[in-house]
């Protein structure tokens, strides 16, 4: 004839198994205690104070790892010119007119410096200090600038 499953035992079945799984889940909660503090952290994280921080912008480091950016896209530029069937890039040229003063822009940049040395001269004048070289120093302004 057929199986019959008492009532008792299936209920005690259900309560063994309820209470294994709530001291599983409570045994892995304790496991995963420090897990969420450890979300958004890690290599890629942003807002590490202990990150390494990149070189001071305008410095000579970041100079030149503009550069070599620069470089790197203008060499695959040229890449896909050249698989193109297009004549490849001078990759020397586009860098230095990449990383140069924007054209148009210093005349007029040298003359805003100037203005601003003359000032400052007139300034140290007033009070009494040395003037300074009007054309040295708007050229090591220049060089400041990059």
């Amino acid at each position: 004839m057929g199986h019959t499953v008492r009532v008792g035992t299936f209920g005690t079945v259900i309560v063994v198994v309820g209470c294994l799984g709530v001291i599983v889940a409570f045994i892995s909660l304790r496991g995963a205690r420090g897990l969420y503090d450890t979300i958004g952290k890690g290599d890629f994280a942003l807002d590490e104070p202990d990150r390494p921080r990149g070189p001071e912008p305008g410095s000579p480091q970041a100079r030149a790892e503009a550069e070599e950016e620069i470089r790197q896209l203008v060499e695959a530029k040229s890449a896909r010119r050249q698989a193109r069937g297009e004549p490849a890039l001078d990759v020397e040229a586009e860098v230095a007119a990449l990383m140069g003063p924007p054209a148009g822009a210093d005349s007029a940049l040298r003359e805003e410096v100037r203005q601003l040395v003359v000032a400052r001269n007139e300034r140290r004048m007033r009070r009494g200090e040395e003037p300074l070289n009007v054309e040295a120093e708007v050229e090591r302004q220049l060089r400041e600038l990059g």
